[in-house]
């Protein structure tokens, strides 16, 4: 993928696609909306994290940073294998994930699949199957058993996470290991099942994607979870005390947002013991999500450079401190290993100058959003006078409000300077307004979240930082839709550059010669 020419894409996370099943996967829906993409003139379909999601359905708070989502996975296909009966979906919400009730039921379809696949899969779907988790064993094997042993654990009526296992687990004590590895492997069968559903559709939409000429975008948090495979497997790569319990916890300062910061709880790791190997969970991690997308953006791209250390003991983020990051050492290791890396820096927030000579030494594009650029005056660097071509513009982010909600609730002066500086008027038309305004700019991609595109309110926002309950549940249904948004975005598009004139469905050109 070229990250140098001049293109234009949306982002919508597949759990927000609209389908029978609860909540968006990677069945007909994905396919129908990759054609309406592709109708449009968009060249890139951007994602959230695709990972399995974590406390309050939250995707960057996975358990594993390897692992696909297993309620992505499309039920449709698995029928028509002969491995799952037909069956009714309750009458799910249309409109949200209703994530308690999506949850048990689309997991218990999947064991019902794993149950008729491991019954009745011919011997060539055995021999893919087999053939799969061999290739992936580096990851997939910790993850098939730590979800195993969670799950045996809290069976059990066990709480907290793999640190409150039984400690010789909890310890990753080889016996110990061997003999729940033999116990419970069924349950860890089900889960690599499972893993290869998910894999084995997602390389079929992909492929069907690249074949309309749209690139897909993945998304990688930074930090990983306390509660993960990746933690649990490893966990001298993390400041973890005897106790398995982190001594040191990730966030950000306070700042004009938040007068106490951000305490994200995630534990930070011992780059130097990363280094030391070579950064090698690193480079398996990075070439994992460059056999899932074509690009993908690092989420706290600054934490590189440095990041902000808080005292696991510290309620807040108030008491934390600087600290150097591993810096151009592990963009060095990754690319000597994997070539050119194909990253969109997630550069937002606090940027100091290391931060920028970091994404720039590797050339990396950085991102914009629109919505913080009429907070002071025409100084504002998310303006888009002040673009360069290397950068990610966004209307708004999956943090953000949607572009009409931000419009309804913005101070008077954020709202005047905008109407003035995008021609928006009474700001009717808001979110075309900014659209046009990111698209006309010279950076060299633009996307825009598909409740932009459909004009949608603030009742359609996707997370509300800072909250954990209600987040990550928005669907769109194909009414909503409907043919003038994708017209009226494929003439925006087509007339910026960003796809060819066919989008602007205009009139055939005149016969040589002709004269009106």
């Amino acid at each position: 993928m070229d990250l140098n020419q001049r293109a234009s894409g949306v982002l919508l996370h597949p759990t927000s696609l609209p389908g029978p099943h609860g909540c968006g996967d990677l069945g007909p829906a994905a396919y129908h909306f990759v054609d309406w993409l592709a109708g449009a003139g968009q060249r890139l379909w951007q994602l959230l994290p695709t990972n399995p999601v974590g406390p309050g359905n939250s995707p960057y708070q996975s358990v594993s940073a390897f692992a696909g989502s297993e309620l992505m996975v499309a039920l449709e296909p698995l029928v028509e294998r002969g491995w799952l009966p037909p069956a009714a979906a309750p009458a799910f919400p249309a409109h949200e994930a209703d994530w308690p009730q999506v949850v048990p039921w689309r997991m218990q379809r999947l064991r019902e699949a794993a149950a008729g696949f491991f019954a009745r899969a011919t011997p060539g779907e055995r021999d893919a199957f087999d053939a799969w988790c061999a290739r992936e064993a580096g990851w997939l094997d910790d993850y098939a058993l730590f979800m195993a042993i969670d799950r045996a654990h809290r069976a059990r009526g066990g709480k907290g996470g793999w640190w409150a296992w039984d400690a010789p687990l909890a310890a990753r004590e080889p016996a110990a290991l061997a003999a729940v590895a033999r116990e419970l492997a069924d349950e860890a069968a089900f889960w690599r099942f499972a893993q290869w559903c998910f894999d084995t559709q997602w390389a079929a939409l992909h492929a069907y994607a690249r074949e309309r000429g749209v690139a897909v975008m993945g998304d990688l948090p930074i930090f990983v979870a306390h509660h993960s495979a990746d933690c649990w497997a490893q966990p001298d790569l993390y400041f973890l005390d005897e106790h398995h319990q982190p001594t040191v916890v990730a966030g950000v300062p306070p700042d004009y947002f938040s007068a106490t910061g951000q305490r994200w709880g995630n534990p930070l790791y011992r780059w130097e013991r990363m280094a030391a190997d070579g950064f090698a969970w690193w480079t398996a991690r990075v070439r994992r999500a460059l056999a899932l997308a074509d690009v993908f953006r690092i989420d706290h791209f600054r934490g590189f450079a440095g990041y902000w250390e808080i005292p696991a003991g510290c309620p807040t983020a108030v008491d934390g401190r600087w600290v150097p990051g591993p810096g151009a050492a592990l963009f060095e290791a990754i690319e000597a290993a994997l070539g050119r890396l194909p990253i969109v820096a997630e550069d937002l927030g606090v940027i100091t100058p290391d931060v920028v000579a970091l994404r720039e030494r590797f050339g990396l594009p950085g991102m914009r959003v629109l919505q913080f650029a009429f907070s002071d005056d025409a100084g504002n660097r998310f303006l888009p006078h002040h673009y360069e071509p290397s950068t990610f513009v966004y209307t708004g982010t999956h943090d953000n409000d949607t572009a009409v909600g931000w419009w309804q609730r913005c101070s008077p002066r954020e709202r005047a300077f905008a109407a003035a500086y995008l021609g928006c008027g009474d700001g009717a038309d808001v979110h075309w307004a900014m659209i046009r305004a990111a698209s006309t700019s010279v950076a060299n991609w633009v996307v825009f979240p598909l409740q932009d595109v459909l004009g949608l309110d603030g009742r359609h926002r996707m997370n509300l930082p800072g909250t954990v309950e209600g987040n990550w549940r928005w669907r769109f249904d194909w009414a909503m839709v409907g043919p003038e948004p994708g017209r009226q975005l494929g003439a925006i598009t087509a007339a910026s550059g960003r796809a060819p004139l066919v989008h602007l469905a205009l009139p055939e050109h005149p016969a040589q010669g002709h004269r009106p």
